[in-house]
């Protein structure tokens, strides 16, 4: 552990309490305190707004909600939890029977001391989330039920940090930020993309990288809409989302199923011998499905921890930051690291002396290799790289197929290169 894992933790932790949605100050305030982090440029899009085949909703927050007994006694209360009220509910100020209650009321029977997670954005509706354990303790009788909240015209807001490279080719990092406080769906993959951003920016790397952070679903389409021009540069792209729970990575492929994100993940999850699975596509999950819709068919895959649905405290009160491991935060972030230094250094080459092999000894490339541990390795790197320098073949072919250390063949290439025997 390096520390970092705990300061993703930390920015966790405090982004844990706010009141995120698809619109709203919730999201607002977030991207307030990720920028502290990693500056961020911030997009206002109004309501109304057509956005491929949708159309941007009205805005809503949320000021105070609760449920008090006969005594005054808040027995569900906003304050204690954003988790309290249904998504999206609409103003209700009213006394009514807990049987007229009922009905608006959501629990988890078979996790009973645990809050859902629901929402109804495009339904007008209003509730309230509650533990089944706190709702079997209502005893009949009235409540003062009240949910302070607005919906009207206001704006879906979203932001992007981007990290400029060697050409405006672009990678995407995507993460969504309209959940309320759930740690490991969505925070983790925020304070992940926000601390990868910052070690991005601390080079300067072949690609430019470009990072969003937006509501589900509706933030990634208006992100779409709105960049129709840039899309044609995106070669690669991560949505990153469960990034801090204890399971063993999960990489989904893109839609492609063979795009270079996926080779690449494929490659140093296997390489890096980590517990990992590698599963196929599916139109469903996460923004990845927006990216790979079949008119833009982006090269974009999703990296998680235990994947979308696959854990009991998903969408519940139990996905808190005690749930989220700093040390799987750190490994996350370690294989988009990882990955992000093979897209960066993953080239095609054109041996300049392909008529027998060229004599490495007199160009002082043996000499080079004098002291390094792996000296016979990058020998053999070498001797790969010339073989399948032919222009069709990309670095991660030659580590691939000569099951060498990818970086090693890198390093290979760029002495070649430096010695004039490969052109790019």
């Amino acid at each position: 552990m390096t520390g970092t894992g705990e300061r993703m933790h930390a920015l966790v932790e405090r982004l844990y309490p706010l009141c995120r949605s698809i619109t709203g100050d919730g999201v607002r305030d977030t991207l307030a305190i990720v920028d502290e982090y990693v500056p961020l440029r911030v997009h206002e899009v109004p309501t109304g707004t057509r956005v491929l085949d949708w159309t941007v909703p009205q805005e809503w927050n949320v000021r105070d909600a609760y449920i008090a007994d006969a005594d005054g006694r808040r027995v569900v209360d906003f304050a204690a939890s954003s988790l309290h009220v249904l998504g999206y509910s609409v103003p209700v100020s009213a006394t009514m029977t807990l049987a007229e209650l009922r009905p608006h009321l959501h629990t988890l029977p078979d996790r009973p001391a645990w809050v859902p997670y629901r929402t109804s954005y495009y339904e007008r509706a209003w509730g309230f989330c509650l533990a089944q354990d706190t709702l079997d303790a209502m005893p009949e009788g009235e409540y003062e039920v009240r949910i302070d909240s607005t919906l009207a015209d206001g704006h879906l807001t979203y932001a992007e940090h981007v990290v400029p490279g060697q050409v405006t080719d672009e990678v995407i990092v995507s993460c969504h930020v309209c959940h309320p406080s759930l740690a490991n769906d969505n925070l983790a993959g925020v304070a992940v993309a926000a601390f990868l951003a910052r070690e991005l920016a601390e080079r300067t790397p072949y690609y430019t990288y470009r990072f969003i952070f937006a509501p589900g679903t509706i933030g990634a389409i208006t992100w779409l809409a709105r960049n129709a021009e840039r899309v044609e540069r995106v070669r690669h792209g991560l949505v990153l989302a469960c990034a801090g729970d204890r399971g063993d990575l999960t990489y989904k492929r893109s839609r492609r199923g063979d795009a270079d994100i996926d080779r690449v993940m494929r490659h140093v999850l296997s390489a890096s011998q980590r517990p990992h699975r590698i599963t196929e596509f599916t139109p469903y999950g996460y923004d990845e499905r927006q990216y790979c819709s079949p008119g833009f068919d982006l090269g974009v895959g999703s990296l998680t921890r235990t994947p979308y649905a696959g854990y009991p405290e998903y969408h519940t009160s139990a996905d808190n930051p005690d749930f989220v491991s700093p040390r799987a935060m750190e490994d996350t972030l370690a294989v988009c690291r990882e990955a992000f230094a093979v897209l960066d250094r993953d080239r095609r080459y054109v041996n300049l002396s392909p008529y027998g092999e060229p004599q490495l000894g007199r160009r002082g490339l043996y000499d080079s290799l004098g002291g390094r541990s792996d000296a016979k390795q990058a020998q053999m790197a070498m001797l790969w790289v010339l073989s399948l320098a032919d222009g069709e073949h990309g670095l991660l072919d030659v580590a691939e197929r000569s099951g060498l250390p990818f970086e090693t063949v890198a390093d290979a290439a760029e002495a070649l290169h430096a010695a004039g025997l490969l052109k790019a």
